[in-house]
């Protein structure tokens, strides 16, 4: 049974036309879509719901946004760029993405599960995002997931960046100075580049006498929360060591 009834042609209750129309993706075998909605309460057996999906299409999401974040931050460090792939592919953010399409409208459960935004566990919607991912790839291959992965993702990427949501790393690196050396960092911008109406931050951020790789952002907020990433990297680094990283 499907999260609401539609009036377009449907397949297992599904109104295929609408959900497509929705995700922006036509699909060559709609039941693929069918089965990325299907959760194992409303499958007539496991192997029929969209866990087997979810397990692909987690590895597939994980895959496109690593690709796209080592094309956009080219100078960033391997740590820096783990730490926003955590967020942008975090459970959290894939249930958000299933609630802005919709999906729960389409979504196949069984009696013991209601289908409404308040109802429906975010686990069950982050298993739908993902499980929605994998049914395009095996139906048009990775080219077209690109183009869901470009609209819904990169705008996510760019508020964690920005540090609209997900870690705060001036606020973490704040905390982790002021408790291990007693004093606060600062943030000296090393370079500036561009025209005035579109200038690039080179900052570095200093913690006592030590300063840390410096980084490129768009302004200087994005600067200070890169440069405080490379920071916090380092730390980690020396922390894992076992060597003093003191001022």
């Amino acid at each position: 049974m499907a999260g609401q009834e539609h009036r377009g042609p449907t397949e297992a209750g599904v109104d295929v036309a609408e959900c497509q129309r929705r995700i922006g993706y036509v699909f060559r075998d709609p039941a693929l879509l069918v089965s990325s909605l299907t959760h194992a309460s409303g499958a007539q057996h496991r192997l029929a719901s969209n866990e087997r999906l979810e397990f692909l299409g987690d590895a597939i999401l994980g895959f496109l946004v690593c690709e796209t974040l080592y094309r956009l931050f080219p100078d960033s460090l391997e740590g820096d760029l783990t730490r926003i792939k955590s967020v942008v592919v975090s459970r959290e953010t894939c249930s958000r993405l299933s609630e802005q399409l919709q999906l729960v409208d389409f979504l196949i459960v069984g009696k013991g599960l209601s289908v409404n935004n308040r109802s429906v566990p975010p686990s069950v919607l982050s298993d739908l995002f993902e499980s929605l991912v994998a049914a395009i790839y095996l139906d048009g291959g990775i080219e077209a997931v690109r183009p869901l992965v470009a609209r819904m993702l990169e705008p996510e990427i760019g508020k964690v960046v920005s540090g609209e949501m997900g870690s705060n790393h001036k606020s973490l690196l704040q905390q982790w100075a002021q408790r291990d050396f007693g004093v606060t960092p600062t943030y000296e911008v090393i370079e500036e580049a561009g025209p005035d109406h579109s200038k690039s931050f080179h900052v570095s951020a200093q913690i006592g006498s030590r300063r840390y790789a410096p980084a490129w952002g768009r302004n200087k907020k994005e600067a200070e929360q890169r440069a405080a990433s490379n920071a916090l990297v380092e730390l980690q680094d020396t922390s894992c060591h076992g060597t003093d990283s003191g001022q």
